[in-house]
């Protein structure tokens, strides 16, 4: 047996013992054990940070290629460094308060334990081509199994306050992973610390998407990625070239990490003067807040939300992560397309001689300048309609002009999927509903941590409509002519979402015919936007009408055409066409 032999079975069995090391960490958090088999749960941790330290040295010491200190090598030796340095800390803790003490609170070597999980699970390729799922199929299906995980992992004991329900655990799972935000319970009061930590972990992977990560981290410690992994990216990200697949999701890791470090940052120098709070409180509302914004979630360990009274009229923390929800609305591609953009103006203005900054045309693709602009006049027209409709409603508590402003902004934009709430929902004016309805329904860009039927379906059938009424064939924006595909698919992307909205409100209103009919459609729509907004109606849902919420959260995440193609086999094109027959419409 050869080395890469030994290696690769190593390997094999490092995932298995791994996947099981995860399980029983979360086990022994989630539930409180004897201190005995927290003991030997203690050296099964320690045996598999062992194992993979020899792993990750016999990955080099056997290797034929010459050793050089690319990316990957640099991440191994700061990981071994930091697994070393938890470690010391780790047995300093377990020396001072006695061998046999209770071991239950070593956060660290769960941690690395997970961390060694991701190094090993990364080792292989991904591949959707030797399985009997096609994309669509496999990404549904992440999807579906995360949410029941997390289902499970809430209802531990020592994720809750108090007992929680299947249904309740599921439907909190389920917003959470499609970073929608509606809850039954309150996730200040009705979960732990362990639990608020389930919450964020399930809004980061529900934002950045299971896909992400596995091909990230594939790229990253192995320095690089397979033609038939790029394949299957491709084909479940709609991305029609190959060569930018690799290099967009390591941006979308880059751009997402960088800007919530930097969000938890400012939120908590915003917060600094809040009450009763230490600042280790500080800093896990903060990452947290951070987190749900850039993904979207909406969700806060504030009972009120950014509604408390001491956060209410924090202008500075409310402007904060009203950018930061917006930036992850964008999109990732749009954002990285941007902030290339960007670099390549400040180029050419400090070279301006120089010719390798030489003017590059379209740089600015037309899937950035539809989306920007798309966005902008959402936003505008959004702030406009809340200052007129709400100046002497909910914004008169604001004394201030520039609270008003705030407050207005703030109210206009989260509606665009983030589900943050910096008002009393239930206090709104009819328009300023049916205009919150309206962004809702639209939502954020594609590829962004949003849902909705997206900025860039909503301008393409706009496009369309202007197209029509002007006797064009053609559709064409930017001397750039939309392609076919793009407009049938936007139109199914539409209908569908109707249909699925409608169907919701229907169930709901069938099962609790005493619900307000607009607070019902309020909230499928949110539900179906992935919002998390709500006229405080949530709460009162009957254990059906939460499953059917449910429902929608998640097939407005995972989106209903994606579904149908899951669901219906490819057909190959013909190569004959039938005769062209014009229906009469209207």
């Amino acid at each position: 047996m050869n080395a890469a032999t030994r290696y690769r079975l190593l390997n094999n069995f490092m995932i298995f013992i791994s996947i099981i090391g995860v399980a029983v960490a979360l086990l022994d958090s989630g539930f409180t054990l004897p201190t005995w088999l927290q003991q030997v749960f203690h050296i099964f941790y320690l045996a598999i940070i062992f194992l993979g330290f020899i792993l990750t040295a016999g990955r080099y010491i056997y290797t034929k290629k010459p050793l050089t200190l690319n990316k990957v090598a640099v991440f191994d030796l700061l990981t071994s460094i930091a697994i070393v340095i938890l470690l010391v800390a780790h047995f300093t803790d377990l020396v001072r308060s006695g061998l046999s003490g209770p071991v239950d609170g070593f956060v660290a070597i769960k941690i690395a334990v997970f961390v060694t999980f991701i190094r090993e699970i990364s080792d292989h390729d991904f591949n959707l081509n030797r399985t009997f799922l096609n994309p669509a199929q496999f990404f549904i299906l992440s999807f579906l199994s995360v949410v029941l995980v997390g289902a499970l992992l809430l209802m531990m004991p020592n994720a809750t306050t108090q007992p929680l329900s299947f249904i309740d655990a599921l439907f909190t799972a389920t917003s959470a992973v499609c970073v929608t935000g509606l809850i039954v319970v309150d996730t200040a009061t009705y979960f732990t610390t362990f639990g608020q930590v389930i919450i964020m972990g399930l809004i980061q992977i529900g934002g950045l998407g299971i896909l992400t990560f596995v091909t990230y981290f594939s790229y990253f410690f192995k320095g690089g990625v397979s033609y038939e992994t790029q394949a299957s990216i491709s084909e479940m990200s709609y991305m029609s070239g190959m060569r930018d697949v690799v290099s967009t999701l390591k941006s979308i890791l880059y751009v997402t990490f960088a800007v919530e470090a930097v969000a938890a940052a400012l939120i908590y120098v915003s917060i600094y003067d809040i009450a009763n709070m230490d600042w280790s409180e500080q800093l896990f509302f903060s990452v947290f807040h951070a987190i749900s914004a850039f993904c979207n979630a909406g969700f806060s360990t504030f009972s009120a939300g950014l509604y408390d009274d001491s956060l209410r009229f924090n202008y500075p923390l409310q402007l904060i992560i009203a950018v930061t929800f917006i930036f992850g609305g964008m999109g990732f591609t749009i954002v990285v397309n941007v902030l290339r953009y960007l670099r390549y103006r400040l180029e050419r203005l400090i070279y301006r001689k120089d010719q390798r900054y030489a003017y590059q045309p379209w740089l600015l693709n037309i899937n950035s300048r539809i989306t920007l602009i798309t966005t902008g006049a959402l936003l505008l027209s959004g702030f406009i309609g809340v200052m007129i409709f709400e100046y002497n409603n909910v914004l008169a508590e604001h004394t201030s002009f520039f609270g008003k402003l705030v407050t207005g902004f703030f109210t206009a934009a989260t509606p665009r999927t983030a589900g943050f709430n910096n008002i009393d929902m239930g206090t709104l004016a009819f328009p300023t509903i049916m205009l919150t309805i309206f962004l809702m329904w639209i939502g954020a860009s594609p590829n962004s941590t949003g849902g909705g039927i997206k900025t860039s379906t909503f301008a393409i059938a706009l496009l369309n409509t202007l197209s029509l009424a002007r006797g064009q064939t053609k559709v064409e924006v930017f001397k750039r002519q939309i392609a076919d595909i793009s407009i049938r698919r936007a139109f199914s992307i539409m209908w569908l979402s109707l249909l699925v909205i409608g169907t919701g409100v229907t169930l709901i209103s069938y099962d609790q015919p005493e619900l307000d009919l607009i607070k019902v459609v309020f909230e499928c729509f949110s539900a179906y936007s992935t919002v998390g907004l709500s006229l405080n109606l949530t709460t009162e849902l009957s254990d059906f009408s939460k499953i059917v919420v449910s429902v929608i959260m998640f097939v407005g995440r995972v989106s209903m055409l994606t579904i149908f193609i899951a669901l219906l086999k490819n057909r190959r094109p013909r190569n004959y066409h039938y005769p062209t027959e014009e229906i009469t419409i209207n």
